[in-house]
């Protein structure tokens, strides 16, 4: 595969990552299976693999752990290795989040899960209101310090956020966050207004996720027709959306008038934008990743490009209640609401 820059760090990725939240409980639990599809994402020139703590409580991160060990050690040091932190781990509040507690506790519970002694990426999962960035990547930067941890990154962050802890980092010398994991695809298209141009900004490399729309681009969903999956089951209702579906209807004759997949059509789209490094596949079987393969060449021309932009317009969501972070003004009335005494002009 053709390799691209990591924002500024130097760090050549592959346009695919290899995403492994499906490896496990959350999706294929066989632990060969799964060992079996990362090392042939690798043989096809993949070189990028992206986890997280929280995938099946640690299960993926296992499961990522044992296909390296059984890479010769230049051929593990070939492989990009990114995780996340945030997500829940336990029943005590204090296993979760962005606090430097937390953060030191469970980069070594990531490392002895993977079997690594550093990871090149460590994402910060969610944004964490309760929790100052400063402290956040404070205690990021002493990882980098100790060679735990090559580069860090958020995930799914605001474009005030990012732009927040820019600042931050650059006013207190500490090291900032390298990357942004947004989602991205032909029907969520609202990271093109504010936060993939504040990534160019920056100089900060895009990972983006769900380029599939949670498996609605691959043509199996369709309206009126019922269908059983492991990724409904993660995202209930989100894959019925009536809008969605209508855009699905109007993409599919897209595709086959070029010649190519949904599936094909709806990755080409998501590394086709400048200010996107690398889009995460989520294979759950072989069969999933050797489909997903078979379109890496694929290159769509302006026409195509044009008839997208008509279906579903540059930087928006065709739901706009689709979201994967709702900051707590939206979440929270109280934030919105005055007391019921102060509420009239008069």
């Amino acid at each position: 595969m053709k390799m691209r820059t990591l924002g500024r760090t130097g760090i050549k990725v592959s346009p695919y990552c290899l995403g492994a939240m499906m490896f496990g409980a959350m999706g294929n639990p066989d632990h060969d299976d799964s060992i079996r599809i990362i090392h042939r994402a690798l043989d096809a020139g993949i070189n990028f693999v992206d986890t997280a703590d929280v995938y099946s409580r640690g299960e993926s991160e296992e499961i990522v752990g044992k296909a390296l060990a059984q890479l010769s050690p230049e051929r593990r040091e070939d492989v990009v290795l990114a995780t996340k932190v945030h997500g829940g781990m336990g029943d005590d509040p204090n296993r979760a989040g962005n606090s430097r507690r937390w953060i030191v506790t469970e980069v070594e519970n990531s490392l002895r899960r993977l079997q690594v002694d550093h990871v090149d990426l460590y994402q910060v999962h969610r944004p964490s209101p309760d929790t100052d960035v400063e402290e956040t990547l404070s205690a990021l930067t002493d990882l980098v310090r100790s060679g735990k941890v090559r580069a860090i990154g958020s995930s799914t962050f605001p474009a005030s956020e990012i732009v927040e802890a820019q600042w931050v980092a650059e006013r207190r010398g500490l090291e900032r966050f390298r990357t942004e994991q947004p989602p991205y695809s032909i029907v969520n298209r609202g990271i093109e207004r504010e936060v993939l141009p504040v990534c160019e900004r920056y100089g900060m490399g895009a990972l983006v996720w769900s380029p599939l729309a949670m498996g609605l681009l691959t043509g199996r969903y369709r309206k009126g027709q019922q269908t059983d999956s492991p990724r409904m089951n993660f995202a209930p209702g989100r894959l019925t959306h009536e809008r969605k579906l209508d855009a699905v209807e109007e993409l599919v004759p897209l595709a086959e008038k070029a010649g190519m997949s949904l599936t094909h059509l709806a990755m080409a789209f998501a590394v086709a934008h400048p200010g996107v490094t690398s889009a995460i596949i989520g294979p759950r079987t072989m069969e999933h990743l050797d489909d997903l393969l078979a379109g890496a060449e694929v290159t769509l021309d302006d026409e195509v490009l044009d008839r997208i932009d008509e279906i579903v317009p540059p930087g928006t969501d065709v739901d706009p209640g689709d979201v994967s972070y709702a900051p707590p003004a939206i979440e929270t009335a109280g934030l919105r609401r005055r007391p019921a005494a102060e509420r009239s002009a008069a």
